[in-house]
C-alpha cells in the first residue's frame, strides 16, 4: 500500500505541484495538507483518490511557486491620481510657491496603498482542468509504485507458502518413529508400575491415544487453506483483507500440530513453519 507520485502543471500566476504519499491503512484515510484546493473540489477530490487507491494512510498535497510577473506589484493608478491631485490643490491653498512635481509624484508611489500585490485566485475555475489532470497523473504514478512493490511483495509472500507446505510434508517423515516413540513411552511407565492391564482394553486405549495425537487432519487443513491463499492472491483484485483471515486460520493448524508432535524433530519443523507464517503476516499487511 506504500507509494508515491508526484505532478506538476504551470498556470499563468505560477507552477502548481501535486504530491501524494501513502502509507499502509486498514481503510482509504485521505488527508489534504493544503489550503490551495479550492473548496467545492475537496469533496470530489477525495472521491477520486478513494476509488483509485482504495486503501491506505493518503496524504495529499498541493504546493505553488509564484511567477515573476505574478509576484510582482501592481499600482493603483486612479489612487496614485487622487493623491497627486490633492496635493496639487493643497499646496496651491498654502501658497507654496515651489511645488516640486517630481518629488511628490516619488513620494505617492511609495504610499502602501498604492502598490497592492495582485490578489488573484490561484488555482481558478479556468485552470482546474490542468490541475485535476496533473492530479490524475500523480495518482497514476503512485499505482505504478504500487505495482512495483507488490511484485516484488508477491514473489516473497508466495515463496513462503511454498516453503510452510514443503515443512509440513517433511513432517511426514517423523510420523513412523514418533508413534513408536509414544508406545514405548507409554509400555515403560506400565512396565515400571508393573502394571499387567487386559492386553485387548490396553490395544483399545492406545488406539484411541495415538488417535488424539494424529495430525493428518490438520495436515489436509493447513495444505487446503495455503491453496486457498494462492487462489485468493492470484484471483482477486484487492485480497488483502482476506488474506488476513486465511493466515489466522493457516496459524491455528500449525499450532495444533505442534501442540500434538510430541517430537523434537517435528517441533523444529513447526518453529520453522511459525517464522514463515509471521513473515507473511507482516507482508500481507501491504497488500491491498
Amino acid at each position: 500500500m506504500t507509494g508515491y507520485g508526484k505532478a506538476e502543471v504551470n498556470l499563468p500566476s505560477g507552477k502548481i505541484t501535486i504530491e501524494i504519499r501513502t502509507l499502509n491503512g486498514k481503510n482509504a484515510d485521505v488527508s489534504i495538507k493544503t489550503f490551495l484546493l479550492p473548496k467545492d473540489k475537496e469533496l470530489s477530490v477525495r472521491q477520486e483518490i478513494a476509488t483509485s487507491l482504495q486503501r491506505g494512510t493518503i496524504d495529499f498535497f498541493i504546493s505553488f511557486e509564484q511567477n515573476a510577473a505574478s509576484s510582482s506589484k501592481q499600482l493603483n493608478g486612479e489612487l496614485v491620481k487622487e493623491y497627486f491631485s490633492q496635493a496639487q490643490a493643497i499646496s496651491k491653498d498654502l501658497g507654496i510657491a515651489k511645488f516640486n512635481d517630481s518629488e511628490v509624484f516619488d513620494t505617492i508611489l511609495n504610499y502602501s496603498d498604492v502598490r497592492d500585490a495582485k490578489k488573484d485566485e490561484i488555482i481558478t475555475e479556468e485552470d482546474w482542468p490542468e490541475v485535476d489532470k496533473a492530479i490524475s497523473t500523480a495518482l497514476a504514478q503512485v499505482c505504478e509504485y504500487r505495482d512495483k512493490e507488490g511484485l516484488a511483495l508477491y514473489k516473497d509472500i508466495t515463496s513462503r507458502v511454498s516453503k510452510i507446505l514443503d515443512l509440513d510434508n517433511q513432517v511426514e517423515a517423523f510420523e513412523p518413529e514418533r508413534m513408536e516413540a509414544v508406545k514405548t513411552k507409554i509400555q515403560k511407565a506400565l512396565d515400571d508400575l508393573q502394571a499387567k492391564p487386559d492386553k485387548s482394553r490396553f490395544e483399545e486405549e492406545m488406539v484411541y491415544y495415538l488417535e488424539k495425537l494424529d495430525i493428518n487432519e490438520e495436515k489436509v487443513r493447513l495444505r487446503q487453506h495455503c491453496k486457498y491463499f494462492m487462489d485468493t492472491i492470484d484471483g482477486e483484485a484487492y485480497p488483502g483483507k482476506k488474506l488476513g483471515f486465511i493466515i489466522q486460520e493457516m496459524g491455528r493448524e500449525i499450532n495444533t500440530t505442534g501442540s500434538k508432535a510430541n517430537h523434537a524433530g517435528m517441533q523444529k519443523l513447526v518453529v520453522q513453519m511459525k517464522d514463515e507464517l509471521e513473515k507473511i503476516r507482516e507482508q500481507s499487511l501491504n497488500i491491498l
